[in-house]
Formats: structure tokens, sequence, C-alpha cells
């Protein structure tokens, strides 16, 4: 039995992740030319499993490649992940890139095979108090690529956004981009406005979340009006509650900015509600896949 998430899958075999070699002339590593999704998986469940490979389709669309598996092998797969990684709390990471080619060049060959790639890593369980769900954030300018709602490895701008984030003591950047908020460096963003959650509108800006899109149905659910807005840098400031979202880390509720407190400092009643709803909801959105 090996240790926990030490099996990755690379081209159609399961592998120690320290064997996975990828050639240098593949197109992800030069170019950034591949997509990438991140699935949490709770107590051995694929959270919101096919609303993530819907997304993967999508973003393999937007770059001109077809699909490389069906559906069902994609299911196989993150089972595989799953059960050799040791189950329970972890995130699977996926990446499909155009391939490797003889020689490197801007426009890709048509005979390209896909470089499909597959790991595990080890999560925290959620906490069960919405209170310990704060987080420090900083704004900062909107510095990324112009098709953000592709789920590119194209990511220097967002690590370049994170790591300044990390350098000021906070654990987010917040976005702006023509005076508005876009997104976080690594998540969805939202703010309340008077007890109504606002969520600036999908564009090239702003990746169309799977979290983002729980928030709005756990909203619902309970309650909370939700609009679809631009959110100004003024409004951003004057928002009685903050809340980020992401595959990798769920909800959380922005407790500062830049330095000052949102709202009382701590998570507030909005957040609250819908954290309590997300978890209320997350075992009915796993899925158990076999390999």
């Amino acid at each position: 039995m090996t240790s926990a998430c030490d099996i990755a899958w690379l081209n159609d075999r399961f592998l120690p992740l320290a064997e996975a070699r990828v050639s240098p002339l593949d197109r992800g590593f030069l170019f950034a030319d591949a997509v990438y999704e991140v699935l949490p998986v709770y107590d051995g469940g694929v959270y919101r499993l096919e609303q993530h490979l819907d997304r993967l389709d999508r973003s393999l669309r937007e770059i001109g490649m077809a699909e490389p598996m069906p559906r069902e092998r994609w299911h196989s797969l993150c089972g595989g992940l799953v059960e050799r990684n040791g189950g329970g709390n972890l995130l699977l990471y996926l990446q499909v890139s155009r391939g490797a080619e003889a020689m490197r060049s801007h426009v890709p060959a048509a005979t390209l095979q896909p470089t499909v790639f597959g790991m595990a890593s080890p999560a925290e369980p959620p906490s069960p108090d919405p209170s310990q769900r704060g987080v420090a954030c900083i704004t900062a300018g909107d510095i990324r690529w112009a098709r953000c709602d592709i789920k590119s490895t194209a990511l220097l701008g967002n690590v370049m956004l994170k790591w300044r984030a990390q350098d000021s003591g906070a654990g987010e950047a917040l976005l702006l981009r023509d005076g508005h908020l876009t997104e976080g460096s690594s998540s969805s963003a939202h703010v309340v406005l008077d007890d109504e959650l606002v969520s600036p509108g999908l564009d090239n800006t702003i990746l169309p979340g799977t979290t983002r899109e729980v928030l709005h149905e756990v909203a619902a659910a309970c309650g909370v009006p939700v609009r679809v807005a631009a959110v100004g840098a003024d409004r951003l400031r004057q928002a009685s509650e903050i809340v980020i979202a992401s595959a990798g880390a769920g909800l959380r509720a922005v407790t500062q900015l830049d330095g000052q407190a949102v709202g009382a400092g701590s998570p507030g009643p909005v957040f609250t509600r819908l954290y309590r709803a997300w978890l209320e909801g997350l075992a009915a959105s796993c899925t158990r896949c076999a390999e």
C-alpha cells in the first residue's frame, strides 16, 4: 500500500507520481497550451463531478481541442485516483494539454495527441464552524490575460497576485479591472449589500465558477436574494460582507480588506447562513466513481 496521494494518471495509465514524465516539447510546458480542472473530494465522493467535467469540455472547446476521452472514462480516472490515493478528503487535479511536437511552433500541428494528466492531493475536511472561515484579503489591479473565462494553465498573473497577497499577510487578492471587481486570484468574489448577495456578471474576465453556481443555489435555498451586477471599487469597500468561493477552499468570508475590517471583522450573518446551507448539501452533491 503506497502512502496517500503519490499515484497519478498520465496518458492512459496509473503510475507513481514521482515517475510521471512529460516531454519538454509538450505545448503545455512551452506555451501553457492546456486547460485544467480542480475537483474536491469529500469522504471519497467527487463534488459536482458533472459540472466540473462540463466546464473542462467548455475550456477545451474554447481553445479548439476535442475531448480526449468519453465522459465515462473521466469517471473511471477520477474513481481510480480517489481509490489509489486513500479516499477521504482530496483535491483532484486534471489537466489536458495539446500534446508534444517534434519542434517548437506557435501554430500546433493538426495531428497532435493530447497529454492527459491527473493527480490527487490531501485536503482538510470543511470546518463545521462558520466563524472559523474568515480570511484577510487585499485589492490589486487585475493584470491577467483577457480570456479568464477559460480555465487555462496560463496562470502567471494569478501566481504573481497570490504571491503579493501572501507577502502582505493576506490569504487572497481581490482584483479590480477598470475600477470594478472581477474575482479573486484563485476564487470568485461576491459582496453583500443591504442583505443581498451581489455577484459580478460573467464575461471574458471572469471564470464561470462551479462554486459560484453552488453559492447562488444555496442562497436561493436559504432565502438570500441574489443579484448579478457590476461591483465598483467603492461598493466593494462599502459591503457589509464579502464572500469568496473556490473548489479548493469552499466558501470563505473576507473579514479584512486592505487592513480594514469588513463589517464587524468576523464572518457575518449572511455568510453564516450560506455556509451552513452549503455544508448541508455537500453529501448530496458528491459522486462515488468506480475505476
